[in-house]
């Protein structure tokens, strides 16, 4: 049986994904060859990329509304560098919410002139601020949706006349909104989508080619969409699995259906959160990640028998960032619900023995 895995990433991937993946490897497509040998320029391959973009997408909601779908290396933490190398000319606005947005923000110094709009770090990150100006003379402004280490996310997002990006690796595909708002998305796979190796990048029509510096090609988005993604030799099995996971999540409804799960996972563990005495939330209430619930024991000395009954109920990945430490349950698409129930009822018969 396999374990309830609660890991931030690379995350759990859909089993039916696992079984078609495997199966590829070994076979692609009946032509007794693997899918990690075929040339990445052969028909079935350029129809696998394909199809994993036009997915992407349709399910964003951006099929035929001027948008671009790529899909790259080096993670979100090449698209720091990569959308202020494209994209600031002059001055940027960043919202800084936690590691990740800290980490754009020092990619895009060198680049140009920074404002910082807004921190939570006066508190630790464990809330998104609010009410904020952005100027109306920045190139575009940045923000990272959901927050993996301390488990906060974006409810909303500002209304505002220069392009926003958003760093959307951790809940990409998990819930409903208006894609349209954006102007620019970045996304690593090993999160929500696929397996780490490649990052979806979402660009709008338009957007590119207003910069004075000259670009390296392997940086330079234009380059990437000339050549349908693919200027240089891709991510295949990335690639692949990505495109399996997309379909995965159409077959089921898409975003709406998903949505709909996701809320009830998390709804059940914060109830517990909340509810029991043993365990407390380390988030404001209001900008609760439904992807990423974060917790603390109420008293620390009870960790090594919390760690002990968890691990035994076959539960992996609970462990908050080493950063921060505490308990971090990660719960992405394709975790089911019956997981959650299961890590639950942990947390509920450990507060029976310690009574």
């Amino acid at each position: 049986m396999k374990k309830h895995n609660f890991s931030a990433g690379p995350c759990i991937l859909p089993e039916e994904v696992l079984q078609k993946a495997s199966e590829a490897v070994v076979n692609f497509n009946n032509d007794n060859l693997s899918l990690i040998e075929i040339s990445h320029r052969s028909k079935p391959f350029v129809d696998v990329i394909e199809r994993a973009r036009s997915l992407a997408l349709e399910l964003l909601g951006l099929e035929g509304k001027g948008y671009h779908a790529l899909f790259l290396q080096g993670g979100a933490s090449n698209q720091f560098l990569m959308t202020a190398y494209n994209l600031l000319n002059k001055k940027a606005a960043y919202l800084n919410t936690g590691t990740w947005s800290s980490k754009a923000i020092k990619e895009a110094k060198l680049f140009g002139d920074l404002v910082e709009v807004a921190s939570s770090e006066d508190k630790g990150f464990n809330y998104i601020p609010k009410n904020y100006d952005i100027p109306t003379d920045a190139d575009y402004f940045h923000c990272t949706s959901n927050n993996t280490i301390y488990g906060t996310q974006m409810k909303s997002f500002p209304k505002t006349e220069v392009p926003l990006i958003c760093d959307m690796s951790s809940d990409i595909f998990s819930r409903s909104l208006d894609f349209t708002n954006f102007d620019l998305i970045y996304a690593g796979a090993q999160k929500n989508m696929g397996p780490a190796g490649t990052t979806l990048v979402i660009v709008k029509e338009g957007l590119l080619g207003k910069v004075e510096r000259a670009i390296p090609s392997m940086l330079n988005y234009q380059t990437h969409i000339d050549k349908d993604s693919m200027f240089n030799t891709p991510p295949v099995f990335a690639v692949y699995v990505s495109m399996l996971t997309l379909q995965w999540l159409k077959d089921l409804g898409g975003i709406p259906f998903i949505e709909k799960v996701n809320e009830k996972k998390a709804a059940l563990l914060y109830a517990e959160i909340d509810r029991n005495p043993l365990f407390k939330g380390v988030v404001a209430p209001e900008d609760r990640s439904i992807m990423n619930a974060t917790f603390q024991l109420t008293n620390p000395d009870h960790a090594t028998a919390f760690d002990a009954m968890w691990q035994e109920a076959d539960i992996n990945g609970l462990h908050g960032h080493r950063s921060v430490g505490g308990y971090r349950a990660s719960m992405y698409n394709a975790l089911p619900l019956h997981s959650v129930q299961a890590l639950v009822d942990v947390m509920q018969e450990f507060e029976r023995k310690a009574q």
